[in-house]
């Protein structure tokens, strides 16, 4: 027996109230995204591409459609479909004829064929978003300012495409393997190691670390090494935002180069705060500064400098005193006359050398010697917060579903990632003008009344 589907009276849509979805929380949020999504550039190339051909579903709402099943974490479009089917609130913010009722809602075919469109725009996916953070920037002005860098593993629900294994053709050819070692120091002083791999890619981020929002991204097979897009992800988002005032850019060790740190200061003044490897191959624990002024000061692989006391050759860690921009040194000041500690190599060091001045030029080591000391807090605490790069990614994971997925493809990955990203700066925009900064990271919280919110 067909389905019998009730088509709404006039009496209905007459009287139909939007304000009446106000309440509803979820459509809400929906309605959030759609009023700061810059989309009709998009929408006029995809109806002038379609232009004589049959329209039973048109575009804007089948691409409505697909941004509410990112917002409401629908992870296939079968899910979609099914909300769709029983949801006619949802059904008409999205666009849909009213009068047609749960007929409008499109077929797994006509996703299928507005997915292979937007294949074909992911230009105009990018530069939506880029338009998305450009707005944030102008109500943030210190937007950009302090940034992290960090790469995700995106797993591939698939094997390897080959003649063997994949004759339903459901296999991924695009995806490779990827791994990432971690190593670490127990409490014991034993060291540990562990790898982690992965089929699939990587989306590689560059991040605000104080709002915790994308800024730059780029999706890549699962085995491109971190260091190779660090500087496209820069460069990217200087062109993009020539405003944009990128002071520290923090990074694990997978981002430790020489290269790249001298590109970073050297061409764009950005400081790095990037964590370093070991690479000294004679594994001393401190080497001898090279320099005709100073015979007792030495320094490690992690950039902290000491000064041996030259009676009893006892180590002691120099004061750090700032970065001196037009010298492109680093100044360190006696550690005794700086904290009033007792000195027994006093006379030894004689006057020069007591409660002298150190200055160490970044050419001494560029990877170890950069505009923030490696031994100061400042350091320390710009590192701490590199952690907001790894809750974006647990908000890619979690709210944004690429913990389980269904996508094959290096090119559909990247659509589907850069409409993720989208939604989310999106949201962020909407709760910043409804001054609910406090939510700007949440997908899923529901609004907060208007009145409360004012």
């Amino acid at each position: 027996m067909a389905k019998v589907y009730r088509l709404p009276s006039l009496f209905d849509l007459y009287n139909f109230n939007w304000k009446q979805l106000n309440g509803t929380g979820d459509l809400e949020r929906l309605k959030m995204v759609f009023e700061v999504l810059q989309d009709e550039e998009l929408m006029l190339k995809l109806e002038a591409e379609r232009k004589g051909r049959r329209d039973d579903y048109p575009i804007r709402p089948v691409w409505n459609s697909i941004i509410a099943g990112i917002v409401f974490q629908h992870k296939s479009i079968e899910s979609l479909r099914r909300e769709l089917l029983r949801n006619g609130e949802l059904r008409m913010v999205c666009g849909f004829e009213l009068l047609n009722g749960a007929d409008a809602v499109p077929s797994k075919d006509a996703y299928s064929l507005m997915s292979k469109k937007l294949l074909n725009h992911q230009d105009d996916i990018d530069s939506m978003f880029d338009k998305i953070v450009e707005e944030i920037r102008q109500v943030l002005p210190d937007f950009g300012k302090n940034t992290a860098v960090d790469s995700k593993a995106i797993r591939s629900e698939c094997n390897g495409k080959n003649k063997r294994n994949d004759k339903d053709n459901r296999g991924d050819a695009d995806a490779d393997w990827g791994k990432k070692v971690y190593h670490g120091k127990r409490e014991d002083g034993t060291l540990w190691e562990k790898i982690t791999s992965w089929f699939g890619y990587k989306v590689h981020l560059l991040v605000d670390t104080t709002y915790e929002l994308p800024i730059s991204y780029e999706v890549t097979k699962a085995s491109v090494p971190d260091i190779k897009q660090l500087m496209p992800l820069v460069e990217k988002a200087k062109n993009t935002h020539p405003s944009l005032q990128i002071e520290i850019l923090t990074g694990d060790k997978g981002y430790d180069s020489k290269e790249e740190i001298v590109k970073l200061w050297d061409n764009h003044k950005i400081k790095p705060v990037i964590d370093i490897r070991n690479m000294w191959k004679d594994k001393e624990e401190t080497h001898a500064l090279k320099s005709d002024k100073v015979d007792n000061i030495a320094y490690n692989y992690k950039g902290c400098v000491y000064c041996y006391d030259m009676n009893t050759a006892e180590k002691k860690e120099l004061a750090f005193n700032g970065f001196e921009k037009d010298r492109d040194s680093l100044k360190y000041l006696c550690p005794a006359k700086a904290y009033g500690m007792e000195c027994k190599g006093k006379e030894l060091c004689g006057e020069k050398g007591y409660g002298r001045i150190v200055r160490i030029p970044l050419e001494t080591d560029r990877r170890i010697f950069t505009p923030i000391a490696r031994s100061s807090y400042k350091w320390e605490k710009a590192y701490k917060s590199r952690t907001a790069v790894e809750r974006v990614n647990s908000r890619i994971d979690g709210s944004f579903m690429f913990e389980h997925h269904y996508i094959r493809g290096q090119a559909k990955m990247k659509m589907r990632m850069g409409m993720a990203l989208l939604v989310m700066v999106c949201m962020a925009l909407a709760r910043i003008r409804m001054n609910q900064k406090e939510m700007m990271r949440s997908l899923v919280k529901r609004p907060l009344p208007k009145e409360k919110a004012a």
